[in-house]
C-alpha cells in the first residue's frame, strides 16, 4: 500500500475522495478488462470468492493503491505461483493521507493499470503447468470502503478505525501520524471483503510489514502474510510509484538512500554491530552528498532531508544499540526530496514539474548470523 506532508484542511481529504472516485469510475468506463472481473462492490465479489472456496481454490491478494509498477506485478507473480486464483484491490485510501497531504496528486493510471495486469496475465498462462491467474480487480469506492461516515484524516477524527500500537508511532509514524491507522483499517475492511489465504507486501515498506503481521495475529485472522522481497531498479533505487516525481536530476541524488544503507549493511557484513558502527558509515554517504549538494547552484542541485535512520529489533521496531546476531535487525531510512528550487528549459523534472516533495523510503534487513 504504498506513502507526503501535514497541516489543517479539514474536509480536503473527504472532497478529494469523493472527486477521484467520481474521475476513476468516469475512467473505468472507458477501458475494461477482458481477461479478469472487475468489482466495484463486495457482494459480488464475496460471491466469486465463495465459488473459489466450494471448488477448493485457492486465492491470494495483492492490495495496490494503483500506478503499478515492476514491484506490484512480482508480487502478483508470487501469489500467482502460490494459489490458483489472484485478487488485486486498486483504491487510493484516502485516511492514511494526512490532512495536508496532497491526496489528490497521487497517481492515477487505470488504463495502463488494466493494460499491464492484461499483460501479466498472458505471461501467466504461458507459464508452466500450476500457475494461477489474475481472478478479479476490487475497485471500490469511498462509499462502499467508508459506508457509515465519510473518511477522516484528522488524528482525533471520527470513524471506525484500526490502530495497531506502538508499531504506528514509530519511524515512519512520527511524522505521519495517521498513516498506519490508515493503513490497518483499509488493510483490515479489504481483508474481511476478501477472506484471503494469503496476502502480498513488498519488503521496501518493512514497517507496514510489521503492523500487518502484528495485526492478523492478534485479531486471530485466518490468512497468511508473505513478504516479497523489494524490486528495485537496476541501480538500486527501490521501486515506488512517487519515484514519478523525481525527474532524472532528485532521481540522480535520491539514490543516495540507496548507497547509504548499502554502506550500513556492508559494516553489519564485516563484523560491526553497534548501532555507531552500522549507521555511521551510512550517515557518511548521506551527509556528504548533501554537502556537495549544497556547494552547488539552485539551478543544478537537489536538496533533500533526512528523516531518520534507524537500526531496530525486527519484531517491535524498538531502536537498538547493539546487534542481537541471533535475531538480526531491520535497517531502514527516509528520504525527503525537497521541491527544486530552479529548472532549467527542457529539463526531465518528472511529474509536477519539480515542485511536488518526494519521501522516499528504503531498508535491509540484518540478517541472523552464527
Amino acid at each position: 500500500m504504498s506513502r507526503l506532508m501535514r497541516g489543517a484542511r479539514p474536509f480536503s481529504t473527504v472532497a478529494s475522495a469523493l472527486l477521484t472516485d467520481a474521475a476513476a469510475t468516469a475512467t473505468r468506463s472507458v477501458r475494461q478488462p477482458s481477461t479478469f472481473q472487475v468489482f466495484r462492490d463486495v457482494p459480488e465479489l464475496r460471491q466469486l470468492r465463495r465459488q473459489l472456496l466450494r471448488n477448493d481454490r485457492t486465492m491470494g491478494f495483492v492490495p495496490t493503491m494503483g500506478a503499478l509498477h515492476e514491484g506490484h506485478l512480482a508480487l502478483i507473480r508470487e501469489a500467482a505461483q502460490e494459489n490458483t486464483d489472484v485478487f488485486v484491490s486498486i483504491y487510493v485510501n484516502p485516511t492514511q493521507f494526512g490532512v495536508n497531504e496532497d491526496l489528490s496528486s497521487y497517481p492515477r493510471t487505470w488504463d495502463s493499470d488494466v493494460a499491464k495486469l492484461e499483460k501479466l496475465n498472458e505471461e501467466l498462462s504461458r507459464s508452466t503447468a500450476g500457475t494461477g491467474r489474475i481472478t478479479a480487480i476490487f475497485a471500490p469506492t469511498s462509499k462502499v470502503m467508508y459506508p457509515s461516515l465519510p473518511p477522516s484524516s484528522e488524528i482525533d477524527g471520527h470513524g471506525s478505525f484500526v490502530t495497531i500500537t506502538p508499531l504506528a508511532k514509530k519511524l515512519e509514524g512520527v511524522s505521519r501520524p495517521v498513516f498506519f491507522r490508515g493503513v490497518a483499517t483499509v488493510c483490515m475492511k479489504l481483508f474481511n471483503a476478501t477472506t484471503p489465504d494469503r496476502v502480498y507486501f513488498g519488503q521496501k515498506d518493512v514497517q507496514q510489514t510489521v503492523i500487518i503481521k502484528r495485526m492478523v495475529k492478534d485479531f486471530l485472522m485466518d490468512t497468511e502474510v508473505r513478504v516479497v522481497p523489494t524490486a528495485r531498479e537496476k541501480d538500486g533505487l527501490a521501486l515506488s510509484s512517487r519515484n514519478v516525481y523525481l525527474g532524472s536530476r532528485r532521481r540522480t541524488v535520491g539514490l543516495t538512500i540507496y548507497k547509504a544503507l548499502s554502506a550500513a549493511v556492508d559494516a553489519y557484513q564485516a563484523g560491526k554491530t553497534s548501532r555507531e558502527g552500522i549507521l555511521g558509515a551510512a550517515r557518511v554517504i548521506a551527509e556528504r552528498v548533501l554537502s556537495e549538494q549544497r556547494a552547488l547552484a539552485p539551478s543544478e542541485r537537489a536538496l533533500f532531508e533526512i528523516d531518520y535512520i534507524s537500526l531496530a529489533d525486527p519484531e517491535s521496531l524498538e531502536e537498538i544499540d547493539v546487534v542481537d546476531t541471533q535475531k538480526g535487525a531491520v535497517l531502514s531510512t527516509a528520504f525527503k526530496m525537497a521541491p527544486l528550487e530552479q529548472t532549467n528549459p527542457g529539463e526531465d523534472c518528472g511529474l509536477g514539474d519539480g515542485k511536488v516533495p518526494v519521501r522516499l523510503i528504503d531498508n535491509f534487513i540484518l540478517q541472523p548470523r552464527e
